[in-house]
């Protein structure tokens, strides 16, 4: 008996100790697979830029309340007034042994009742729609907000990201002058080339640094402009790229009427509207009931009165008709104010598009063009003065052209990623697409 009690007691340790045994792999496995995804899931990637936009944005929390405060207004718009409590004394003598007494004479009497006022039918539904207009520009409003946060949330991502490219490509030369300096100082000690050649490398170093401190400059601003938007996520590194809108003019001008800011004038024309129809509507009067209890002395029965007022609206030449011609101005403004902006918008979006076809061309141009003969103009100098035929001074030159060239393709890229963002989310279908491939999700 011992014996069995001492090998279920083993066989259970055994058990035991295997499952810590399992328990501590499986947890170090799952340290190592965290500690493996946590850099990656503190990177800021464009679509995740984006979402904490819409998230922590103080602009879209204030078009938020502003929407439930004008869906809120629209709740009471159409309703009647308060009714109104009457409380009041009716023939109170003021001379005479009964003066002031309101138990003996027998027409003095103590009232109490309540009155209703009824505006007429069109003027309260012009209220309705009023507020209605007013929910549907608060939406309209809202959705603007929304685009412009969304907008230059990336326009400020693409920026940083075109910037640390670039600062990227600063380091990857900076190995390259290393190289260069080694080159210039074996040459110089196998007998070849000029002492003063030992200052070029520097003299590229200095410049190099001095790219590189500019370029740190516009990184800091481009985290400012994005932390304005995301907050302290701004500061976390980047990950990925940007997106490659679609962008066909003809699409574009097409979806131009579509624009949020017109948009919203078409909600502000509804509000007008009612504004107008609210003012005809003042020249039909608005009626009063009143129902009120008296009560007289004791020896005196109680009464019940009953009465209906009118307003009588006989003045609408100084009165209803300036306010009438004075909400059809308004709505006359509004207009003309929609024409010009849609003018206004054509205009910029000729701009914008011109503009996004010339960074197209430059980009290409630099790409294919510009910087291949820019690095086959440095192939050429180095090969010239490491056959003794060239200067140092020239492929010096020739390097820094091809800096030139690299950052500058690198910088017409971000430029051109910006433009056409500001065009996606301005005329193209920015409030539903995927950033990625355009597509409705």
């Amino acid at each position: 008996m011992p014996s069995r009690h001492a090998d279920l007691f083993n066989r259970r340790k055994t058990i035991v100790f295997t499952f810590i045994r399992c328990f501590a792999r499986r947890r170090a496995a799952l340290a190592v697979l965290l500690a493996g995804l946590s850099p990656a899931g503190h990177a800021l990637t464009f679509d995740g830029a984006l979402r904490l936009a819409e998230t922590h944005a103080p602009q879209l929390k204030a078009s938020e309340e502003s929407l439930a405060a004008a869906r809120s207004l629209q709740i009471p718009a159409g309703a009647l007034p308060d009714p109104r409590l009457v409380l009041g004394v009716d023939n109170l003598p003021i001379e005479g042994t009964d003066r002031y007494s309101l138990t003996r004479d027998a027409m003095t009497m103590q009232r109490i009742g309540l009155m209703q006022e009824f505006p007429n039918a069109a003027k309260r539904e012009a209220r309705v729609a009023a507020a209605q207009g007013q929910v549907a520009l608060s939406e309209a409003e809202a959705r603007i907000a929304r685009l412009t946060v969304l907008r230059e949330t990336a326009v400020a991502w693409i920026a940083r990201h075109s910037v640390e490219r670039q600062l990227a490509r600063i380091d990857a030369l900076t190995a390259e002058n290393r190289l260069l300096a080694s080159a210039v100082r074996a040459e110089l000690a196998g007998g070849q080339g000029s002492p003063a050649d030992i200052v070029a490398p520097r003299q590229e170093a200095a410049l190099i640094d001095e790219r590189r401190d500019a370029l740190r400059a516009q990184q800091a601003q481009a985290i400012a402009a994005l932390r304005r938007w995301i907050g302290a996520a701004a500061d976390a590194p980047l990950e990925g790229g940007a997106p490659a809108w679609p962008l066909q003019r003809d699409t574009l001008e097409h979806r131009l009427h579509h624009h949020p800011e017109l948009l919203a004038f078409d909600s502000r024309a509804r509000v007008l509207d009612a504004g107008v129809a609210e003012a005809q509507a003042a020249k039909r009067p608005d009626w009063a009931l009143e129902m009120d209890y008296q009560h007289r002395a004791r020896q005196y029965g109680d009464m019940v009165s009953l009465q209906v007022s009118f307003d009588l609206p006989v003045f609408s030449g100084t009165r209803q008709n300036p306010k009438i011609a004075a909400a059809r101005a308004e709505r006359a403004r509004l207009d003309a104010e929609r024409e010009a902006t849609l003018r206004e918008h054509a205009a910029m979006l000729a701009s914008d598009f011109a503009d996004y076809q010339r960074l197209t061309a430059a980009v290409e141009r630099q790409r294919e063009i510009l910087l291949p003969l820019a690095q086959e103009k440095v192939d050429l100098a180095m090969a010239a003065w490491r056959g003794g035929k060239g200067r140092l001074t020239e492929l010096v030159a020739a390097r820094r052209e091809r800096i030139d060239a690299e950052l500058k393709a690198i910088a017409l890229e971000g430029e051109q990623q910006q433009t056409a963002t500001r065009l996606h989310y301005a005329y193209g279908d920015g409030d539903g697409a995927d950033p990625h491939t355009g597509e409705h999700p």
